[in-house]
């Protein structure tokens, strides 16, 4: 849960920028929370966050 918090989180700090900076506009905003409200609540739901988990959990053990 954490993870998925903090990885909204540095979307919508990415959206925010990209609204300030004129890259995005609110609209295409709008389209891609819309994007993400269905595809939260399709079949592809449980695949889409097994492999964010994973890729979460594979950077973490990384070691610099």
């Amino acid at each position: 849960m954490a993870v998925s918090i903090s990885v909204v989180l540095l979307l919508l700090m990415i959206m925010v920028i990209f609204i300030r900076n004129g890259a995005l506009k609110i609209s295409h905003a709008l389209i891609c929370i819309l994007l993400g409200f269905f595809l939260a609540s399709s079949s592809m739901a449980p695949t889409l966050h097994q492999g964010l988990a994973a890729t979460a959990q594979i950077v973490s053990n990384l070691r610099p």
